[in-house]
């Protein structure tokens, strides 16, 4: 088995027949299909069981609800091949894409993790958007994090040698539980790779999780990057900013006090303003500048 495609499910009755038709188009004798149904309360998991009849290389696992990460992690635990991919049931892929996919490990079979495109936001008017990559090998794990990785951790967009998953798990009870985890495999992963080819529709919900994060979800996001600050070393001032972005976003959804550190990146008016003010007050004032925003909208 070359190939397992693990895709959670929970109470996507509206999109699973899309997701899993353009997963069981493609599925051949070298790839399996695990469904991990997360305790769904609708009819999900009578579509997947209707849509995988007779599949034998198809698997339906049923559990109590636990949330995506222990859903993943059930598929992960019963997956047998030699790489493992994920598809969220709410999205899914372009025709072709796994067979493309496989060829590009077939020529290397030395890749750890292969990443491929994605069209991001799939649906909505104006934050549609195809992110592409260059046939490339991944020269340093700290400049591809640094430089663009950290924006795009998707668990679903990459392909994975399954050893990687040894003594990794996605975290349980945390959002965001992909910027937990992708710097891990990245750090134990020998050869990283990007491809132009395959196509993975990140599709636009604003019922999930992404769309409605708030406080919790947020500070998660937070935590996730600040737990592997020290695997990159020297940060770039793009990065240390988007830190600085998510950390005001925190304080303006919670009373919470900042946790970022302040370091000394410059070159933006942000960072400036950071180092004039400290970290406190410039949260303050970008809720401050945010209200006034929202009460002249109103």
């Amino acid at each position: 088995m070359k190939l397992s495609i693990v895709i959670p499910v929970y109470n996507v009755e509206d999109t699973l027949r899309r997701c899993l038709e353009s997963v069981l188009a493609q599925v051949d004798e070298r790839m399996e299909m695990v469904i991990v149904d997360d305790g769904s309360t609708d009819s999900s998991a009578v579509i997947a069981e209707e849509m995988t009849a007779g599949r034998t290389e198809c698997r339906l696992i049923r559990q109590a609800n636990k949330g995506l990460s222990a859903a993943r992690n059930a598929g992960i635990e019963v997956a047998t091949g030699e790489y493992i991919t994920f598809v969220d049931s709410d999205d899914f892929v372009a025709e072709g894409t796994y067979s493309a996919l496989l060829a590009v490990l077939d020529g290397h079979p030395t890749y750890d993790i292969l990443e491929y495109p994605v069209m991001e936001h799939y649906g909505h008017p104006t934050k549609q958007h195809l992110l592409t990559f260059p046939d490339a090998v991944v020269g340093s794990i700290r400049d591809y994090w640094l430089c663009g990785a950290h924006l795009h951790t998707y668990a679903c967009n990459k392909l994975y040698r399954r050893e990687l998953f040894a003594d990794i798990r996605f975290p349980e009870g945390k959002a965001f539980e992909d910027a937990y985890t992708y710097p891990l495999l990245l750090q134990r992963a020998r050869l990283v790779a990007t491809t132009s080819v395959g196509l993975y529709y990140y599709c636009q919900n604003d019922r999930g999780i992404t769309a409605r994060a708030g406080g919790k979800e947020l500070t998660d996001l937070l935590e996730a990057h600040l737990k592997h600050l020290k695997l990159w070393g020297e940060l770039t001032p793009e990065y240390y900013q988007a830190l600085l972005n998510i950390q005001m976003d925190v304080y303006e959804a919670t009373p919470a006090d900042p946790v970022l550190p302040v370091l000394p990146y410059k070159g933006t008016l942000k960072l400036f303003v950071l180092h004039l003010i400290g970290i406190k007050r410039l949260c303050q004032l970008n809720q401050f500048i945010h209200r006034i925003r929202k009460r002249n909208r109103s």
